[in-house]
C-alpha cells in the first residue's frame, strides 16, 4: 500500500462548527440544572394535547 498517497490525517473533524445556546455549563443552562421526570413528563403530555387539538 502506498502510504504517501494519503496525505496528512485531517484533524478536528468531529467538533462542532458552532457553539449551542442552551449547551450544558451555559449560563442559560448551567450544570446540575436538570428538570425532573415529573416536570417533563407534564410539559410532553400538554403538548400532545395542544398538537391533539
Amino acid at each position: 500500500m502506498d502510504y504517501k498517497a494519503q496525505g496528512t490525517p485531517k484533524k478536528g473533524g468531529k467538533i462542532p462548527r458552532h457553539n449551542e445556546h442552551n449547551a450544558p455549563g451555559t449560563d442559560k443552562n448551567p450544570f446540575g440544572k436538570r428538570p425532573s421526570k415529573e416536570e417533563l413528563i407534564a410539559r410532553l403530555k400538554a403538548k400532545t394535547e395542544k398538537t391533539a387539538k
